[in-house]
């Protein structure tokens, strides 16, 4: 009798144990009023196309006239392009050709970065989104993402600065002061201190920037709207396109388009270039962007199929 009852004292304790344990594990596993976090959704592109092979023969014929004047060993290797080195290229990779001609030399540069966000708070495409902005801020172009409270807070600002320039024209009495710069400029002897500007030595300096409005042209030398630096609206997810123009001296003009787009978690660079043999002669500002932008919707559809 009294080994039947230290049998069942034991199971007794023993079914206690398990029973405080599985409370135990229980309570600590919890955790109310915490919410669990979904890890962002990754990027649509999980690999890069060989860059070199992503433009066709027949395009780079048109975007590299000079090519077709050489032998037909020559112009293969100038088809076939130049890989970038890079150390990732699931990440990042590119490709260049350059063609030489009697009247210019022209260049060709595409570029693919494939974005990958390390927070898994972020999508790759908010982080592709982040990235291309900081590009397109970076070409002195308006950010797609300014909200309308931004752009009223700014004309605002633009507002207030106005009229404390106005102020700052009046005495206490309210009445307009003369201004102590106007005065020196009347003045011949304080003009003759000032010293030579630029174009009284006459020097040129060297442009070398955004074009704004004096270097865009259409091949004549006369401004065009149309061809300014801008946000493209039919292009990828979101597209921009500059455009360059640099001088140095004597030496012949280079205008550089770039156009650049991002189609989900891949940002696509696209740089057309080219510089005459002739200092005088201007690159076709026109020319160059339709050729650019071509290529880049050919880009576009490729990531499309």
């Amino acid at each position: 009798m009294a080994f039947v009852t230290g049998t069942a004292l034991l199971a007794a304790l023993v079914v206690g144990c398990s029973a405080d344990s599985g409370t135990g594990g229980s309570a600590a596993d919890s955790k109310p009023g915490e919410e669990t976090v979904a890890a962002a959704a990754p990027g649509k592109y999980r690999t890069l196309p060989e860059p070199c092979r992503a433009v066709e023969t027949s395009t780079l014929k048109d975007l590299l006239p000079g090519a077709a004047e050489l032998a037909e060993e020559q112009q293969q290797k100038v088809y076939e392009g130049t890989a970038s080195v890079t150390y990732d290229t699931d990440r990042r990779v590119g490709c260049s050709w350059k063609s030489e001609a009697p009247s210019s030399s022209r260049t060709l540069f595409i570029d693919f970065e494939r974005v990958v966000s390390y927070d898994p708070a972020v999508s790759d495409d908010d982080r592709a989104r982040e990235v291309y902005t900081e590009k397109e801020t970076a070409a002195g172009l308006s950010s797609p993402s300014a909200t309308p409270d931004a752009a009223k807070s700014t004309e605002n600002a633009a507002d207030k600065e106005k009229d404390a320039d106005k102020d700052a024209g009046k005495d206490k009495d309210g009445k307009k002061q003369t201004s102590a710069a106007s005065d020196d400029a009347s003045d011949p002897a304080s003009h003759a201190l000032s010293g030579p500007t630029p174009e009284d030595d006459g020097t040129d300096a060297a442009t070398d920037g955004n074009t704004g409005g004096e270097n865009t042209d259409d091949g004549s030398g006369t401004p065009d709207e149309s061809l300014q630096p801008r946000v493209l609206d039919d292009l990828g997810d979101s597209a921009f396109l500059d455009d360059l123009l640099t001088r140095a001296g004597s030496t012949a003009q280079h205008r550089t388009v770039k156009v650049v787009f991002r189609t989900s978690n891949v940002i696509v660079t696209v740089e057309y270039a080219e510089q005459p043999t002739v200092s005088t002669v201007v690159p076709d500002s026109k020319e160059l962007q339709e050729k650019a932008q071509a290529l880049a919707r050919k880009l576009v559809e490729k990531f499309s199929e």
